[in-house]
Formats: C-alpha cells, structure tokens, sequence
C-alpha cells in the first residue's frame, strides 16, 4: 500500500481489499471507510480489488482504515496485490472447483437420467455425504463473508448464497429425515452444491479475466529492469536499480532496457520508445539527447548520466497516471452504487414475499422454499458491480498502449460527446520548432552581428519555442551569447533585460508588436514590411532599447513554423466525426490565419481564435461551452494549464510542459495530434462498452428475479445464469484490448 501527503494537508492511501465479491460489498466497505474521523472521501474498486482513501493525516490512521476494512468483514492487504502478484498457471485455483465437480456429478446423473427414461436415484445418505463438504467445505467462504455482512448490519452476494444453498440443503435434511422407511422423496442436495460449485466456477473465470484487464499495468512494471550497470572508480559495477543515484553514470549496453531517465553522455543508437509512445520506429539518440527507462537500446554502447529515479522517474508517472485511472469511478458509476446499497435487503424481501406467497396460495412448503432459494442464488449482483469498472480498466489499458494516458476517468466518460476542440497552435498542431527566417533592423548603419548577439542572450534562459529560435539562429552563426542580468518575463508579452555592451550596460526589450503598440514604440517604416510578413504567414516580433530618451526600435523579427506531419490529415478525421475544430493562437491575425489554412481549417468559420492572451484562454473555453456544447482542450505549455482544466476534457501533449499534463485528464505521449480522434473513438468505445454491461447487468437481475419468483426458474438454473451474467460482462469488457486507433492515411 501506499501513502501520499499534499501540499493541501491531506493524504492519500491506497488498500488492497481481499474477499469483495459484488457491488454490495464496495457500498460496505466505502461506508466503512467514510466513518473513520478524518475521511473526506473512499473509493473502492472491485475489478482491482483496491480502496483509495483521501483523508486528513492523523497519528496511526493507516491503521484505523484497515481496521475499519476488517470490521466490515474483509481482508487489507497489499494495495497492489492483484497486480503484483506472480504469473501463475491458467489453471492455478482450480481445484476446489475440480473437487466440488466431482462430488457434484454423481448428485445430477439422476436428473440427466430422467431424460432418457431412467431412474437413478441414489440413496439419501449418499446424497447427504456428497453434498455436505461442498456446502460446508467448499462453501466455507460464503458463510464467513456472510457472516460479516451480518455483522456490519448490511447484505451482500455471499449472503444470498449462503442464505439459499443451506434453505435447500436444511429442506433436504428435513425432508429425508421425515420421510417413510423405504421411501424414497426428492431431495435437493444437488441443486445446493450445484449451486455452490458454479459460483465458485464464475469467481474463478471471473478472476481470471481481471488477471487480463490489469495486464496494462503489469506489462508496465515488468520495463523496469532490476540491474543498473554504474560505471566506479573501478569500472562498471551492477548494482540494484534501487541503489542507483541522481547524477550517476551509468553503461547501457546493446539490447538492454534503459534502467532510469537520463541524458545521453556518449555513444549512439537507435532507441525502441513505445512503451512511452505507442510509436514502434526507433528514435535516434546521440550525446545531449534524453533518454527514458523501460525503453530498449538498439545496437549501441551508451553511457548515460542520471537525472530522475525511482517515482520520479516517466516510467513510474505514467503507471501512477493508469491506476489512477484504472482505480476512479466514473459517474455512471454513482447509479450502480445506489442501486447496490439498497439491493440485497430488496431481494431478501422478495424471496420472502415469494416464499410466503407460493406457500399459502396452497403450495407445499418445500415447493416454496425452492422457488425463494431460486430468487436469491439468481440476483446476486456480481456483474453490476464488474459492469464499469472492467470496461475502465480494459479501456484505459489499450490506450496507454497506444500512447493515451487517460488519468481521469470522468474525462474517459466525457470524451465521446465532444463536438468542439479548442487547439493550442505552437507545439500541437505546428511543429513547435519556429525559426528566425527575418532579422530586419530599424537602422541600417547597425551592427546586425552584436543586435543578434544581445537579442539572444535576453532570450537565452526563456524555453518559449520564439526564444529558442533567435538563439538556435545566434549558435548556427557562432556569435557569443553573453549571460543577461535583470530578466523579467512579461506572461503574453515578451521580456526585458540588461546586457553588457562594450564595457556598457544596456536595457533591452524583445515581444510581440502589440507590446509595442501598448508601450506606444513606433515602428515607423518598418509597419509595413511587419504587415506584409505577416500576412505572409509568419509570427513578427520586435525589438527595442530602453534609454534615458525613451524606447527606441531597433528591430524587426520574423518566425516560421511548420505543421506537423499528418496534423491536416487529423484535424480532416476530427471534422468528419462532426468535431468543430478551433485553432487557438497567440499570434496577430495574418499569421494565424495563413497557418490555418496550412493546416485544412476554415478561418472565415470561426475555426481560427487570434492573438490570444494565455490568461483569456480559460476564458475562451468557458464562452465556447455555451450553449451544452462539451469541449476539448488540447494544449502543451504552461499558459496552456488554466484552460486545460476548465475545458471538459483536458489533453496534453506529452512533449510540453509537467505543469499541463497534471492540469489535464488525457496525456497523449506522442504529441500527434491525431491521437486527439484516437483518444475520442477510445472513449466511445468504451462508454459503449460500460453501458452494455449495465444494460445487461440490470436486465439479467430484471428479468431473472421475477422468472424465478414465478416458479420458471430452478436454483441450479439460476445458479448457472448468475455465474454466466458475471463472466458475460467481464469477456465483454475485455474485447475492448482488440480495439486499434484509426489513424489518418
């Protein structure tokens, strides 16, 4: 288990859950959790068999919630007991099942007799010595969790099995114990350890199909090697990757997995990413480049320099990120649960309505007490609580395959109505790499060299993509770059800053022309030359002098993005799904537009949002959900955040900024815009997925509760339906790992 303290003084712990069997038993324990002084919320998972419990940190209140999980009848243990737990055999806890089959055969082949004119009864005592271990041997576990059910005051599937095998098996004592010598009279040992012997089957089917849908987690831990080769004073030495250091270095050779994050100090190679990206062709690493764990080296030797480990390592954030997921509700999710509470103590008063029914409508008592026992084995209500959990979880887990992270699982729930997407343009659907393609100064006698020069040392410590170019285009050139002093960046604006100049201190500023415009610099002739660039397509910026006279213009600055490859092929696929896509930009209207229309979208229908200030993007969303409709926000930057979190699904491109992928509900690790329709179609699919569990989960307990109440159903019957419902919804659940992004050609 684990536990997290937040900045906001609460903590979080996480509690793995042994012997929840249905919906009732997750309504159990989060009462029972939400009781403990100091619990602002509890969640509990039943396909992951987990509980995330928020609270306000408390001396010894780990240990209160456990108690608290034991109290209400069920075993704490490891948070991530079912998923770290060993690969075993397909067939592993097969054997009560193997043995309850065998003591339960000889107990039919009388009923399959029946069928062909034959009669073969066995003797009461055989039957009673053949269907007493099942029910209290095999059947053990119904009864302790039952009883705990009984102790917390409250119902759950464990109850109504334990409640109608022994009604059967108490009406076969009696009646063999009142029958005649010699006689014999119809017994229903059989139905009871039948009965018994189909649940334990379905538990087991069923647990074997959760082993699949953690399979996204397991697959992610098994990428973490267990061994680092640290390169000490005297060579390489392994050691445990638990031991290794941030700024240690480290020898990755051919073929391995990389152990943790770092930077590439020497050699080269082709690195296999997509654990990280879901993209299968190798990325070329060269000194300087960073390197992730869990990704695989390809034919090079490279030595490596340590820069996160252990949590703070990509690979474990973005597990943390899918059992995030993979442990929330999503709000469909909330109707189950009130159905839950109250369903149990329902379908007790039913079976007693139909016992008592059956019963003074002149039927006999046992013909009664079967057709309650039916009621109860067939309402169990196992796959309710399967029904969204499952399909989350299958779901979630095929996405980070393909490069999705989906941390939010109202954001999974919401995704699939969207019909407006709000996209950032820099670094999104543009490459993000904008180069200075014009350097035009105000005065021409200027040295164009030392104007370059100090334009970028202002920029040099400033990662937005405009201030990385002017520097990239100071290196292509070897011009000094000297270390600036009294840097301040001005959000939406540009900067300011000092800069020696021949023994001289000089104070510059460098941002957009409507800075400029706002700071009344005039740009004189050069206006017209910053129109016609961008009306050309390219972002214009400006630079200027401050001195004791005033601002003074010195020059002009043109950049050119590109778009990314494939992004006028994805925004095609999103307008063909009937998506309204918005390119959001900060850039002036010429500029934005012209790349617009690069990118296949159509400014004179709004589809363009121009000179955009970070601040008012937060607000541009909240205008654009006016009128029901649901909106997407995809972004990468910082300024991006705000918005991100006020949109209705949040989706950050993983090449930006830490600060946006926490602000948002989907991380596309990629940075493909076209995993934007990949993420939708995935959330469509699954919601598709959750309400056909339910669907089917409340039609099966519909259906089948009066079918049985009316005699039209028998326990054995009903004990098979109940553990077919249960694996129905969990197969169905789990198609959803065949599922594959469409991707545009």
């Amino acid at each position: 288990m684990t536990a997290t303290l937040n900045p906001a003084v609460e903590a979080e712990l996480d509690i793995g859950i042994e012997d929840m069997t249905c919906a009732s038993c997750v309504s159990r324990v989060e009462k029972a959790l939400a009781k403990v002084p100091g619990v602002t919320t509890a969640t509990v998972n039943l396909a992951t068999e987990t509980a995330r419990i928020h609270f306000a940190p408390a001396d010894q209140m780990e240990a209160k919630l456990r108690r608290a999980v034991r109290d209400a009848g069920y075993e704490p243990v490891a948070a991530n007991a079912v998923i770290d737990a060993p690969d075993a055999s397909p067939w592993a806890g097969f054997m009560p099942i193997a043995i309850g089959l065998a003591l339960s055969a000889p107990l039919v082949l009388p009923m399959v007799g029946d069928l062909f004119g034959k009669h073969w009864m066995l003797p009461a005592w055989m039957q009673f010595v053949l269907a007493t271990p099942v029910q209290f041997i095999l059947g053990a576990r119904f009864y302790k969790a039952a009883w705990g059910a009984v102790k917390a005051m409250s119902g759950n599937m464990d109850l109504l099995v334990a409640i109608g095998t022994t009604a059967g098996w108490l009406l076969s004592i009696w009646l063999w114990l009142n029958a005649e010598p010699d006689e014999m009279v119809h017994l229903y040992f059989e139905g009871s350890a039948i009965v018994i012997t189909l649940v334990l089957l379905g538990k087991w089917l069923e647990t074997r199909a959760k082993r699949q849908t953690t399979s996204a987690i397991r697959a992610l831990h098994a990428l973490k090697p267990e061994i680092a080769h640290l390169m000490g004073l005297e060579g390489e030495v392994d050691v445990p990757i638990a031991e290794v250091l941030v700024g240690d270095k480290l020898v990755v050779r051919p073929g391995e997995r990389l152990p943790v994050d770092g930077v590439l100090l020497e050699g080269h190679s082709q690195v296999d990413e997509s654990m990280l990206t879901g993209e299968s062709v190798p990325v070329h690493k060269e000194p300087d480049s960073k390197l992730t764990g869990g990704s695989i080296n390809g034919d090079g030797r490279l030595v490596m320099q340590v820069q996160a480990v252990g949590s703070e390592t990509v690979l474990s954030h973005i597990i943390r990120l899918v059992e995030d997921a993979q442990a929330a509700k999503a709000p469909i999710q909330r109707l189950v649960d009130q159905v839950s509470a109250i369903f149990v103590p329902v379908v007790l008063g039913i079976a007693l309505v139909t016992l008592l029914g059956w019963y003074f409508t002149g039927h006999s008592f046992e013909f009664a007490v079967i057709r309650a026992v039916a009621v109860l084995v067939i309402a169990c209500p196992c796959a309710l609580g399967l029904a969204t959990p499952t399909a989350i979880m299958a779901g979630t887990g095929v996405a980070a395959k393909y490069g999705m992270l989906i941390k939010d699982a109202q954001a999974l729930e919401l995704a699939h109505k969207v019909d407006v997407i709000a996209s950032d343009k820099t670094g999104t659907l543009t490459q993000g790499k904008p180069r200075l393609t014009a350097f035009v100064l105000a005065d021409a006698t200027a040295d164009e060299t030392q104007l370059l020069s100090i334009a970028a040392s202002l920029q040099s410590g400033s990662e937005h993509p405009l201030a990385r170019a002017v520097v990239d285009a100071a290196k292509a050139r070897d011009l000094p770059v000297p270390s600036p002093d009294n840097v301040r960046a001005v959000p939406g604006r540009g900067s300011e800053g000092e800069v020696g100049e021949n023994g001289e201190v000089k104070s510059y500023l460098i941002g957009s022309l409507r800075w400029m415009q706002e700071l009344n610099i005039d740009l004189g002739t050069l206006a017209s030359q910053a129109a016609d660039l961008q009306h050309q397509g390219a972002t214009v910026s400006a630079m200027a002098q401050r001195t004791t006279a005033g601002l003074t213009l010195k020059a002009l600055m043109a950049f050119g993005d590109e778009p990314k490859p494939g992004a006028k092929e994805a925004l095609a696929l999103l307008r063909q799904r009937g998506i309204k896509t918005i390119m959001v930009s900060g850039d002036n209207r010429g500029a934005a537009e012209a790349m617009a229309r690069r990118l296949g979208l159509r400014p004179e229908e709004g589809e363009v949002m121009s000179e955009v200030l970070p601040g008012d993007k937060a607000a541009l969303i909240a205008k654009l959900k006016i009128g029901g409709h649901t909106v997407a926000m995809v972004g990468d930057g910082v300024n991006d955040a705000p918005a991100l979190a006020a949109a209705d699904v949040g989706m950050a491109m993983s090449n930006g900024t830490d600060v946006a992928m926490h602000a948002a509900g989907i991380t596309l690790m990629r940075g493909d815009p076209a995993l934007v329709a990949a993420a939708l179609d995935i959330s469509d699919r699954t919601v598709a997925k959750i309400r056909q569990n339910l669907f089917w989960a409340f039609a099966y307990n519909v259906a089948g509760i009066p079918l049985a109440a009316f005699g039209f159903l028998n326990p054995v019957v009903a004990g098979a339906a109940m553990a077919l419902s249960s694996v129905s919804v969990m197969s169905n659940a789990l198609l959803l790992k065949r599922w594959k992004p469409t991707l545009p050609k």
